[in-house]
């Protein structure tokens, strides 16, 4: 199904919900300014600073619907649905759409788990084996002294193996959650496991909360969606919200499809996730946004909804990584933030606020490229409202003889995957269609260092003992791509 650039600028701006707070024609100057100024991360020093629409970039990244919830001074001052649930169809995407959150599951089924914990029924800190009694953790790098804990899990640093999960499609099999644990068919993911000793070091892995989510119905003997429900969604008044897998058929309707990075919609337009904990939200931005504001209020004191204020400060306290309790955390020119993304197949997400200062913005989209989109829409809402997170960073250009090039040029192999590295004139490429469907750009920062204009990901070239260059990738902990005929 081609996508349909007339049809999606025609869908753009359909719906919009406004707070009280601010007058209607104010609001709708911010938001276009919005829409009409996202930014790359990087801009090169001494430069015009380049800005896109919201329609242009939808249409070139090939994300046919997006949805923005904005918070500020501590509530939804607007939301807005963008482009279409299905490309090819009349179905607009509005406020109300669904999306699959991905990975911002996880941080709600925290704030879950720690409502448990206050009341009792679950410890942060005992072997968790000790609750379990359907599936135990098998013995691994873990010892009866540093046990597999929850508050481990949830901070990513239990030491277990999986980092997400691939879903469904529809007609597959789908396994149960147990089957998930262990890599048993029908399902497509290896068995979590513990392979590195508790709490030695970050490691993201939806694996750890597929063992939250058993313990959590363990510990509360009812089934993960409506225990989610009636502890989190419904008090928050998230009523366009579940976890149900497989989304029940009178929700279809409401629900957005998939789109790869052609745009292209999945097969039965999306993938189930029996691993709910980690990846199986359904919901929207004003939703998510709902969550986030709770945060925000629970951890000044202001509300105990789901969890108390002593609680929700442990859950963003920074422990291995950048991370607190299902959620990752950090600080902007001293200011505390806390944020979450989502990639499961055909959507993208991002949540971002600042912990004390009632702002942040919730980003969802139905298409594989929606990363790319949800951080230039970050961005954007920040230039607006006068954040200190998600700037463009300048980056200085260095002289560099592309003659130079000649010796980059060639082939990579990492993990399996073959990057390449082309010079097409006096610019250099990097190549690899099995992990982004466009040439990245590579512009020098010096005669072996380089960087992009999308995103933060920095490339290097190092020569080993004999002389051949290998490509270095820094994004997070860099890796060595070597060299191949």
């Amino acid at each position: 199904m081609s996508f349909n650039r007339s049809r999606l600028c025609s869908a753009l701006a359909l719906c919009v919900l406004v707070s009280p707070a601010m007058a209607g024609d104010a609001v709708d100057e911010r938001i276009a300014r919005i829409e009409l100024g996202l930014l790359p991360r990087n801009v090169i020093q001494g430069q015009p600073l380049p800005t896109a629409s919201l329609a242009a970039r939808m249409a070139a990244l090939k994300v046919p619907g997006a949805s923005i919830a904005v918070i500020n001074n501590g509530s939804i001052e607007w939301a807005r649905g963008y482009g279409v649930a299905e490309a090819g169809s009349a179905r607009v995407v509005t406020p109300q759409t669904l999306f699959q959150a991905a990975s911002i599951s996880k941080p709600l089924t925290a704030m879950t788990a720690l409502n448990l914990v206050e009341h009792g029924k679950l410890s942060l800190d005992e072997d968790v084996n000790a609750r379990l009694t359907t599936w135990k953790v098998p013995p691994g790098a873990q010892t009866a002294a540093n046990p597999v804990t929850l508050r481990a899990l949830l901070n990513h640093s239990a030491g277990t193996t999986v980092s997400g999960f691939r879903g469904y499609a529809q007609g597959a099999a789908v396994p149960t959650l147990i089957e998930v644990l262990d890599g048993a068919k029908p399902a497509n993911s290896p068995s979590v496991r513990v392979d590195k000793s508790p709490g030695e070091a970050f490691r993201y892995s939806g694996g750890g909360l597929s063992i939250v989510q058993l313990l959590m119905t363990t510990a509360s003997g009812k089934p993960f969606a409506p225990l989610m429900k009636d502890v989190l969604l419904d008090p928050l008044g998230m009523h366009n919200s579940t976890y149900e897998q497989p989304l029940p058929p009178a929700l279809h309707g409401a629900a957005a499809s998939a789109h790869d990075a052609n745009g292209v919609p999945y097969i039965g337009k999306w993938h189930t996730y029996p691993e709910q904990a980690a990846a199986g939200l359904w919901t929207t931005p004003s939703d998510l946004a709902r969550f986030a504001i709770e945060l925000q209020n629970a951890s000044m004191g202001k509300s105990n909804k789901i969890v108390s204020p002593a609680m929700a400060t442990q859950m963003l306290t920074r422990l291995k990584g950048t991370w607190g309790l299902g959620i990752g955390v950090g600080t902007s020119d001293g200011l505390p933030t806390f944020n979450h993304g989502g990639a499961n197949a055909g959507f993208r997400t991002l949540m971002f606020a600042f912990t004390t200062t009632g702002k942040g913005a919730v980003i969802m989209t139905n298409g594989d490229r929606g990363d790319v989109l949800t951080a230039e829409v970050m961005r954007s809402i920040a230039a607006e409202y006068g954040w200190s997170d998600y700037r463009v960073t300048e980056k200085t250009l260095a002289k560099v003889d592309p003659k130079l090039y000649a010796h980059f040029v060639g082939n990579y192999a990492l993990d399996g995957v073959t990057i390449s590295v082309v010079q097409e004139g006096e610019r250099l490429f990097v190549k690899a269609p099995q992990l982004r469907p466009d040439p990245v750009q590579l512009l020098p920062a010096s005669e072996t260092r380089y960087f992009n204009l999308a995103d933060t990901v920095e490339f290097a070239f190092e020569q080993d003992a004999a002389g051949t260059y290998d490509l270095i990738i820094k994004a997070g902990q860099p890796r060595r791509a070597k060299r191949v005929p």
